[in-house]
């Protein structure tokens, strides 16, 4: 049974682990560094966690399901489809700036954790595809012409969403500085085909 002081404690783990992404980057990030900033001991680290890599994948994995949770939330299914977008596109967007660097590590260092990133990449695609289909699939949209969104059409979507907010992010703009070129592009790409 999980206790709410094992709960706190695992949270101020992951908690660690971001400020660390922040202040210093992923890649140069240590355990240390990781309990020194959730105030805690290498021994509770390795009661929630097998090593650093396990703990990231944790963190992207609780980032993901809470964004994609908020993007669910922020769309009003009776709205017309390009507010139903722009309400989708703009709460990705808020998001990722919300925890810019951390959304920045998850697009370009789990690459590099080999298979178990691969994996986790994969997973966590899966449930934006699952979301993205999810918001596609109403009886008002069908209403507009608009049908349930395949999961090839979903991929090119939201890897190409995704690279744009990391190439912004990276030439030192803000994923918000591009709400209006992603909100057209979705609208084209996803839109009533005529």
């Amino acid at each position: 049974m999980v206790t709410s002081v094992q709960t706190d404690f695992r949270r101020r783990l992951l908690d660690g682990l971001a400020a660390a992404i922040a202040d210093i980057g992923y890649r140069d990030t240590t355990v240390a560094d990781i309990v020194r900033l959730a105030r805690t001991s290498r021994r509770t680290f390795y009661e929630h966690f097998t090593s650093k890599e396990t703990c990231f994948v944790a963190l992207i994995t609780e980032t993901n399901d809470e964004m994609i949770r908020r993007i669910s939330a922020a769309v009003d299914p009776t709205a017309s489809w390009p507010t139903q977008v722009r309400q989708a596109v703009e709460e990705w967007l808020a998001c990722s700036d919300a925890q810019r660097a951390v959304t920045h590590s998850w697009i370009r260092d789990i690459p590099a954790l080999g298979v178990l990133g691969r994996d986790l990449q994969r997973d966590l695609m899966e449930k934006f595809i699952d979301m993205v289909q999810s918001l596609t699939d109403t009886e008002s949209l069908r209403a507009m012409g608009i049908g349930r969104v395949s999961r090839q059409m979903a991929i090119v979507l939201l890897g190409g969403l995704r690279e744009l907010i990391a190439s912004n992010v990276e030439d030192g703009g803000e994923a918000t500085d591009i709400t209006e070129t992603a909100v057209q592009a979705s609208i084209a790409l996803l839109g009533p085909r005529g």
